[in-house]
């Protein structure tokens, strides 16, 4: 069934909706085709409004599956094609997609074409599963697959790695070496093969030795296993962890979630938390301060993310 788009767009907003969301493990998801059989979809806290696809002027030399730009009251936004990017086939339109999403990922706002937008749905992170090297043709478009209850499949895609092939990555200048012990470690976790590159440029950079984890469940595994080994040895956790890094949207169990279990868990009393995400909204950064993390840092720009460890690192 297809929604009016005018319905998408109240259900696009209530701030306080989307705060009584944190830490429930639960995220909105927004639904839509490119003119396949595949369902795709997009967190709704990404979304700032759907319509129909405005005029887009043409560009010279714009990237493969940047179709233009648009004026959006006053602003002058890029057009990407998702349906270009996948390279789908069996089906795809040939033209451009009729609908249009307004996005938001750190700091940036795009415009979306797609074919059809369907319905907003809500689902638990612990259904949301990395796809496994099962979608090898997309080349690592796809960060995270749902199964719905009538066994309907639904691909998340990495807008992160999309924005990566479209316009570059960007480039890390020099950043001050941080003043810490040489077996000082950061924690973080992030599902975003683009997004786990750059934070590792910025902690070798800083000098700061660093372990990962590619979802929120798993960081939560390893998190409890190196807190059990601190208690049995005896070590301040700190000494183990100096800081732990959490992506907001992950499978299995999200930046919220886990922060929470790490804020009620006495045994990492005194290391901080800090959420590193694309979600960049002050409503994002509110929901972040509800569940207790220790500051906000939108991605991704090299200089703030390291201007804002340094000082909860340091201490």
């Amino acid at each position: 069934m297809t929604v009016a788009i005018a319905d998408k767009k109240s259900l696009l907003d209530g701030v306080d909706a989307r705060t009584r969301l944190a830490g429930s493990n639960q995220m909105e998801i927004l639904l839509f085709n490119l003119g396949t059989r595949e369902t795709f979809g997009i967190n709704v806290f990404k979304v700032r409004e759907v319509g129909r696809t405005p005029h887009i002027t043409k560009t010279p030399n714009m990237p493969r599956g940047v179709e233009g730009l648009i004026s959006l009251r006053g602003n002058v936004i890029p057009v990407l094609s998702l349906s270009s990017f996948l390279a789908l086939e069996g089906g795809a339109p040939k033209k451009l997609g009729e609908t249009m999403m307004v996005a938001e990922y750190s700091k940036r706002t795009l415009g979306f074409l797609v074919h059809e937008v369907d319905r907003i749905i809500r689902v638990d992170w612990d259904k949301v599963k990395a796809p496994e090297g099962l979608i090898t043709a997309n080349q690592g478009l796809i960060t995270a697959v749902i199964e719905l209850a009538n066994g309907h499949l639904v691909s998340i895609l990495d807008v992160e790695q999309i924005l990566s092939n479209a316009f570059g990555e960007a480039v890390i200048v020099d950043i001050t070496p941080a003043r810490v012990s040489e077996d000082a470690n950061v924690f973080f976790a992030d599902d975003s093969v683009v997004a786990r590159k750059k934070i590792i440029e910025v902690l070798d950079k800083m000098g700061i030795k660093h372990k990962h984890a590619t979802n929120g469940a798993e960081a939560w595994t390893r998190l409890q296993a190196i807190a059990a080994h601190s208690t049995q040895t005896g070590k301040s956790l700190r000494e183990e962890i100096r800081l732990i890094l959490v992506d907001a949207e992950m499978p299995e169990m999200d930046g919220y979630v886990l922060t929470k279990n790490i804020k009620s868990d006495s045994r990492f009393d005194g290391v901080p938390v800090v959420m590193h995400s694309s979600l960049s909204s002050e409503a994002n950064k509110a929901m972040g301060k509800s569940v207790g993390v220790d500051a906000y840092v939108a991605k991704f720009d090299a200089e703030v993310l390291a201007d804002t460890l340094r000082p909860l690192i340091e201490r």
